[in-house]
Order: C-alpha cells, then structure tokens, then sequence
C-alpha cells in the first residue's frame, strides 16, 4: 500500500505543477495567486503548501529535482573513473537526451519555461538555493572520493563551485543559441558537445592529480 500512496502523492505533486506552470505561463507568475493554483489544481491551499511550501517552489523544484544529480554520479561512479570524467560523461550523456537541465532542448514548452524562471526575480533567487544546495552536495561527495586533492577540506568545495559554475554556463550558453540564435537542438549538439569537452578539459587542467590517478604530495 505504501508504493501506491507514494505513486498517488506523486501524480498529485505533478498535477498541482503543471496547473501552476499553465497558469503562471498564461498570465505571469506574479499575477497568479497560489489560491488560483489551488482552485485550477482542484485541491485546498493546505494541501498545496504540503506539497510546495513556496510558491516559487510550484516552478524551480525541477531543479531541486536535480541537486543531488552530480553527487550521485560521483558517489557511484565505476572504480577508476575519475570525478571529472564521471561528470563530464554524465553531462554529454544529458546532451544526447536533449535533457533541459543541460540546455540543449528546444520545445517550445521547455523554452517558455526557462524564459519564465529566468524572466522572474523571486524564481531566479528561489532557483540559486536550489544551486546552491546542489553545490554543497556536490562538495560533500568530492570530500569522500578517495582521488581527490588535499586538503579535502578547501579542495571539495572549490572543485565543486568550478563544477558547478561550469555546468551552468555551458546549459546558459545552450539555452540562448536556441533562443536567441535559433538554433535547434540537433543543430546545436555537436557544438554543444565540443563546448563541454572544452570546459572540462580547463577543469582537468587544474585538477591533473585528480584525472591522472597520480598521488598528490602531503
């Protein structure tokens, strides 16, 4: 019964999300209330808040949906892979699948997504948490690898900080050449994927010991 709860809670969760996101794409996200997305969702606001406890969190919880992403692969990443080249595969791997976190998806929905959270200031500040915390599981998992620079304390963070800035640059850039540019996803994949291989080699550049399995000095 337990499974079937969590699947009902989930249908539930994704019904209030994507009446939210109607709404709020039809008349802007300041201009809905959450009452509104209560009344389109057909459930109570109490409810609504114990699925969503900010209405921000009605829009950017697809990216809390991915803050432990990059700490999952590190963690379970086949033996002798290194952090870099576990996150690098990881991210050509979201561009082949035109996944929207990397950028590179070029739905009309998508797009109108990413125009409304980037288009709105309390999304965008609601949004940074969320990168935040991913930042910081990230640096968690990069302090248990076994290959990774001392001192682990300084070294976890600033690795995750450049891993993390990077990502997001490299699906900003990805977002805008589809946007702005109009260029479609398939068009835009090969560039997409020489642009990743270029950041991450600026990062393994920096982080040799790390790449190479070599021992670093006490």
């Amino acid at each position: 019964m337990s499974g079937l709860r969590e699947r009902k809670k989930e249908r539930t969760r994704r019904a209030i999300s994507e009446a939210a996101i109607a709404l709020f794409l039809e008349h802007g996200f300041d201009q809905v209330s959450v009452a509104d997305v209560a009344a389109a969702a057909e459930v109570s606001k109490p409810t609504l808040f114990s699925y969503f406890p900010t209405k921000e969190d009605l829009v950017v919880h697809r990216f809390a949906d991915h803050q432990d992403q990059a700490a999952d692969v590190v963690r379970h990443r086949p033996a002798g892979e290194s952090v870099l080249d576990a996150l690098h595969r990881d991210f050509l791997d979201g561009l082949a699948r035109h996944d929207p976190i990397t950028g590179l998806n070029d739905h009309p929905a998508v797009l109108a997504f990413g125009e409304l959270a980037r288009s709105t200031p309390s999304l965008t500040a609601r949004a940074a948490e969320y990168l935040a915390r991913a930042e910081r599981s990230l640096a968690d998992a990069l302090f248990e690898a076994p290959d990774l620079a001392p001192p682990r304390a300084l070294t976890a963070p600033l690795l995750a900080a450049q891993l993390t800035a990077t990502q997001r640059v490299l699906a900003e850039h990805n977002w805008h050449r589809i946007r702005d540019d109009g260029q479609t996803a398939d068009e835009l994949h090969f560039e997409a994927v020489t642009n990743a291989d270029h950041a991450f080699e600026l990062l393994a550049r920096g982080y040799a010991a790390d790449v190479s399995g070599a021992p670093w000095p006490s």
